[in-house]
């Protein structure tokens, strides 16, 4: 799938700088008719890059995970 910067850039290509599709073919490595089909279609489902948010805990996992373990253990009542 083609993601949303890409998608931007053809279409500048394509609208504002008037480059054929053989050309805008050529310097973004995908066919022609996938070219054409993304300028021709009115609406485009971008892809957008899956994020991967970062938790304020995470560089504490691995501690976090460890010291659950040895309490488990612990056998304290």
């Amino acid at each position: 799938m083609i993601d949303v910067a890409l998608l931007g850039i053809i279409r500048r290509w394509h609208l504002r700088d008037q480059i054929p599709l053989r050309e805008i073919a050529g310097r973004s490595g995908i066919s022609r008719n996938t070219v054409s089909r993304y300028i021709r279609a009115k609406t485009i489902e971008p892809a957008y890059a899956d994020r991967h948010p970062l938790s304020s805990l995470d560089k504490y996992t691995l501690k976090l995970s460890s010291g659950s373990k040895t309490e488990a253990g612990d056998g304290r009542t």
